[in-house]
């Protein structure tokens, strides 16, 4: 089994920083793509960042420029540093990931809990 747990979810002003990480455990060969999804309250879930295997990263053009994804391979951890973040990124966070399982090498795609982020005043 491969499970996702998250943290660093809160309460934040607007204007503020939250780091949010992702720790994968399990059977893991290898973590081919991470990435980041957010849900809004009355909202579909959307695509926020992904970051692949070869270190290449790309973001939602409503966060470019205040988020960062980043990966420590060694921790098999994946972050997002969100900074200078407004009141409508407030949502639940998931982290998603893309494994190769070690025992047979099959790919599976893995979801996290999520973690609520509320920006606000």
């Amino acid at each position: 089994q491969v499970q996702l747990v998250e943290s660093g979810g809160g309460l934040v002003q607007p204007g503020g920083s939250l780091r949010l990480s992702c720790a994968a455990s399990g059977s893991i060969f290898s973590i081919n793509v991470n990435g980041w999804y957010r849900q809004a309250p009355g909202k579909e879930r959307e695509w926020v960042a992904t970051i692949i295997s070869g270190g290449n990263t790309m973001y939602a053009d409503s966060v470019k420029g205040r988020f960062t994804i980043s990966r420590d391979n060694a921790k098999n951890t994946v972050y997002l540093q969100m900074n200078s973040l407004k009141p409508e990124d407030t949502a639940v966070y998931y982290c998603n990931a893309r494994v190769t399982l070690t025992a047979d090498y099959r790919s599976l795609e893995v979801w996290g809990q999520g973690t609520l982020v509320t920006v606000s005043s």
